[in-house]
Order: C-alpha cells, then sequence, then structure tokens
C-alpha cells in the first residue's frame, strides 16, 4: 500500500536520512551520487525557514562548490550574493578583514536566506536521486530483532495521520537541535558544552549590496549595559539585509532578557547606518537554539549517526553551524560507503573517531573562549585594546573563521594548528 506523501507502509532503503537542512540533504546527495538508495524525511514543506544568520563562509562555499553547484557559490544565481570578507565593529575601531587567501579554501563568503539555501540543497540531493519525501516527521527508531541494539530504521508520520516505517541498515540523524532521534538513542546534552541563542528579522536597506557582512562586538541593552554576545548584519540579493545577534550561556543574562526587545533596542541602534528602522522591517522576530561544540555525543551509536545541530555541532567562536553540518555529512557519506563495502557495521564508529580528530581540539578552544567573553568585561577589555592592532586581529579572525591551511606557509595558521592539536579533543 502507498499514502499520501509517497512513501509504501514499509519502505525500504540503503540509507533513511531525518530532515533536509543542509546536513540531512548533502549527506542525501553524496550518498546517492554514490548510488545508494536513500530515502529522506523532511517534517516540513520546502520553502521552508529557519532561524539563522543566512551567512556562508568560506567552509560552506567549499561544500556548495564539492556538491557541483558553483553558480550558487559563485553568487550567480538569484537569491545569491557574495562578500569579500568581514566589518568588524569593537570599542572605538571598525576593521574591514578580507576572507583570507589560502589554499585549502575559497577566498570569498556567500549569502542566501535558508529559505533558498536549504531547498536549493535539497532538490540537489532529489536531482542526484535521493527520494524527499516533504511534510513527514520522524517518531523515532525502529529497532531490530525486538532489541534495542542495532537501528533498522524509522518510524514516520504525517499531517494527516498515515504512518509507517523506512526500514534502512543505517539512519543519518540530520533533525535539528531539537530532533527526536537523539533522545530516543538516550544521547544526552553535555552541560558542560556551551550554548547561545540567536535571534534575528530583516530590513528593507540601502545596504543590502554590501560587499562585508559585518559583526559587532560590543553588545549593550537598552541601559547600555555591555552583553556576552554579538551582533551582525548580513547584506542579502533581495534588497533587505539579515540582522541578529546572539548570547552565550555562559553569559548571565543568558536565561532573563527579552531578545526580541534587545534586537529591536540594538537595531534602532544601527538605523543611522543601515536603516534598521521599524518600518523597514519585513519579518519578525524570531528565536532559536544555538548547539555547540558536540553537545550530543557519541555521534554514532547502534547505526545512527548525528549530523549538523542534533550533534551540536557548531563553532563556539562564532556561531557557524552550516558548515560543520555539510562536512559532517560528506564524511558520513564516506564512512557509510565504506561500511556497505566492507559490511561491517562495526566500521560506523570510524565516523565518531574521525569527526572529533579534525575538530575536537578546536571546540575545546571554543568552550575556554566561549567561558572567557561570557563575562562582558573581557570581552570590552578585548576589543578596547586589542582591536586597533590589525596583524593580532587578522590571527584573531581566522581563528574564529577556523580557516588555515593543513600544511600551511603562514606563521597565523602554524600558530592555530598548533593550538588545536595541542587541545584535548574532549
Amino acid at each position: 500500500m502507498t499514502t499520501g506523501p509517497g512513501l509504501a507502509t514499509v519502505e525500504r532503503a540503503d540509507v533513511v536520512v531525518v530532515g533536509a537542512g543542509p546536513g540531512g540533504a548533502a549527506a542525501a546527495a553524496h550518498l546517492a551520487g554514490r548510488g545508494h538508495d536513500v530515502v529522506v524525511l523532511e517534517k516540513d514543506r520546502f520553502p521552508r525557514d529557519k532561524v539563522c544568520g543566512d551567512g556562508l563562509t568560506p567552509r560552506v562555499v567549499k561544500e556548495l562548490l564539492d556538491l557541483g553547484l558553483t553558480d550558487e557559490a559563485h553568487g550567480r544565481v538569484p537569491g545569491w550574493a557574495t562578500q569579500r570578507g568581514l566589518r568588524i565593529h569593537g570599542g572605538s575601531t571598525v576593521m574591514e578583514l578580507p576572507w583570507p587567501t589560502l589554499d585549502d579554501w575559497p577566498n570569498w563568503g556567500a549569502t542566501a536566506t535558508r529559505k533558498i539555501f536549504d531547498e536549493t540543497i535539497a532538490r540537489h540531493a532529489q536531482a542526484r536521486g535521493a527520494h524527499l519525501v516533504e511534510g513527514v516527521a520522524a517518531t523515532g527508531p525502529v529497532w531490530r530483532d525486538g532489541s534495542e541494539s542495532r537501528v533498522a530504521g524509522v518510524a514516520w508520520r504525517d499531517g494527516e495521520g498515515n504512518q509507517g516505517e523506512v526500514r534502512a541498515p543505517v539512519v543519518i540523524a540530520a533533525d535539528g537541535a531539537g530532533g527526536p532521534l537523539a533522545k530516543h538513542l538516550g544521547s544526552p546534552r553535555r552541560p558542560e558544552r556551551p550554548m547561545a541563542v540567536a535571534a534575528r528579522t530583516y530590513y528593507r536597506s540601502p545596504r543590502s549590496d554590501d560587499q562585508w557582512i559585518s559583526s559587532f562586538l560590543d553588545l549593550t541593552d537598552a541601559g547600555g549595559n555591555l552583553l556576552s554576545g554579538y551582533g551582525w548584519v548580513f547584506p542579502l540579493d533581495d534588497g533587505t539585509i539579515n540582522v541578529g545577534l546572539g548570547l552565550l550561556s555562559t553569559s548571565k543574562e543568558f536565561r532573563s532578557v527579552s531578545y526580541r526587545k534587545l534586537l529591536e533596542s540594538w537595531a534602532t541602534g544601527i538605523a543611522d547606518d543601515f536603516g534598521t528602522t521599524e518600518d523597514s522591517r519585513t519579518d519578525r522576530i524570531r528565536s532559536g537554539p544555538i548547539p555547540m561544540g558536540f553537545n550530543r555525543t557519541p555521534l554514532h551509536q547502534r547505526g545512527v549517526l548525528l549530523v549538523g545541530d542534533s550533534g551540536g555541532m557548531v563553532n563556539p567562536f562564532n556561531g557557524e553551524g552550516i558548515s560543520y553540518a555539510m562536512e559532517a555529512a560528506a564524511l558520513a557519506a564516506d564512512v557509510v560507503d565504506g561500511a556497505m563495502t566492507t559490511k561491517r557495521t562495526a566500521d560506523l564508529d570510524r565516523y565518531d573517531q574521525l569527526l572529533r580528530q579534525r575538530w575536537g581540539g578546536y571546540y575545546t578552544l571554543g568552550k575556554v573562549f566561549s567561558e572567557l567573553v561570557g563575562n562582558p568585561t573581557v570581552m570590552h577589555i578585548c576589543t578596547t585594546y586589542g582591536m586597533p592592532y590589525r596583524p593580532l586581529m587578522e590571527l584573531v579572525f581566522k581563528l574564529m573563521a577556523h580557516l588555515t591551511d593543513r600544511e600551511p606557509a603562514d606563521a597565523k595558521d602554524v600558530i592555530i594548528n598548533t593550538l588545536q592539536r595541542l587541545a584535548p579533543a574532549a
């Protein structure tokens, strides 16, 4: 029997992917491109939104290029724009820092709304042969042989009450910070890992064609009190700008502040420069959680691989998670493809091991950073006395953006790579 969403009551696949955001869709695209039968379950319907800055770092641009989305990566199609680098505001200093020129990464960034970006990746996976099913939510894992020792797929439900299962030996959980699969697996959040909350909205602006994304390190409330967060302004291709802010869980204001009021107040304060008046706002203010630094582990267990926000794969230095979701997706596809070749399901454990080797030390450094800037006085001192020195800020920019060459010739890259290698991959 086939139900409304185009799924049989019991569907079978090589891999079922839960969530068609950047991580899930990229994993599906890579696996389908290698000839695997992939079913992707997405609880919403495209186009759909997600709270995000809409900024795409050079790490994301590289993933787009690897997927063959060259026109999008270069901003050649409607809805996509490219930028030269970061304009950073801190203390009394404003400094423009171009994206670094490196062997391993492109030297430009991009912007696209998540409505456009997410659907682009999902349709690309579909074009490669993945079976994308929208409006269907995964409700939990299906277990093999009645025990919970090994996953055998996922159960699903659609908006009309239809239910069924997708049977598959491997599940990729890309269902977000609040997704059900990690919870069903008993993977708790790690309280020592940082969290953040981001709020954002959109404004019509004469600065929508800016060649720089902007970051503001001195974030204040209506009373002028410093907060442990940062604000951003990202130009978009449609005549608007994405304006938002994020606060870290290490801040004492994390649970008490009104994010809507804070964003309204801060946007009014930059209106002379960016046109962020209330009558130019085009959307409501939305907020959402940002899980950072591998805040759920293990990243593989019992045939389920966590990708993106479901595993807390967000950079604690800057709150960016799209690139890590897409890079983890590519690695997951490699590992799953290898395990299907060898027929050894134990090979899936490499996913957790390789990701910790790749980012574990860096995320540990980010955890220390988040604890330091949780004190706004520390952030104020850093911006006041550190911002005027361009060589220092270039080093900090590379560190926070996670952009270095693996075999560096630049001294800044050597310093950052050494710090990552020495930091424990907890």
